[in-house]
């Protein structure tokens, strides 16, 4: 499976993550994130024709084009990763989206890190692809953080490759104040380096 991560508000394919982890099924999957609801200040601010919400069963479809457009993963996978998210009322994960005109246009996923107290990770973040680089980006950081912080939880960590074509997705986080933490070398493949930012809620 190719991994892609792009840089949140860039121009290039919006995309971050890579987290291949297993599923309760056996089978292992490529992650994705989402973000839920909170009282929000936004770097950007948001089109009173905009709204980020908790994803909901009835925006899957839309969902899907949007993984397509912004080729986070493929969007096939997304039944099997949302499932527990759906059905299961103590699922501790957290999907968002962006909804636009009554349409979703972004997607991103959120889950508790396991043996942490208060540490989440942001799995991923996608935005349709012709709307990238409009601040959307942006504001579903904000969003996620201000939940988990309402929530009480401490920290919220993101990781993404080291390789050159993502310098903008680094900035992305740096830009959203998150703290460079740590590089682990050849994570992801060999040359292919997987950078871990951190930032206190």
């Amino acid at each position: 499976m190719n991994r892609k991560r792009g840089g949140c508000g860039s121009s290039a394919p919006f995309f971050f993550l890579s987290k291949l982890v297993e599923y309760q099924n056996g089978c292992s999957i490529l992650w994705g994130l989402y973000r839920s609801f909170g009282t929000l200040k936004y770097k950007n601010q948001i089109s009173l024709k905009e709204q980020i919400r908790s994803v909901q069963k009835v925006d899957i479809d839309a969902l899907k084009a949007v993984l397509d457009s912004s080729e986070l993963f493929p969007s096939e996978m997304l039944d099997d990763m949302i499932n527990d998210y759906l059905t299961n009322p103590e699922s501790t994960d957290i999907w968002f989206t962006t909804i636009r005109d009554n349409q979703p246009i972004s997607i991103g996923y959120c889950a508790p890190e396991k043996m942490t107290d208060g540490t989440y990770n942001l799995y991923a973040i996608a935005v349709t692809k012709e709307l990238q680089g409009k601040g959307i980006g942006s504001n579903m950081m904000t969003y996620i953080e201000n939940l988990l912080r309402e929530k009480g939880h401490r920290i919220l960590i993101v990781e993404t490759s080291g390789k050159a074509e993502f310098k903008n997705t680094r900035q992305f986080y740096l830009n959203c104040d998150y703290v460079q933490q740590a590089v682990i070398p050849e994570f992801y493949e060999a040359g292919d380096d997987k950078v871990v930012f951190w930032k206190k809620l």
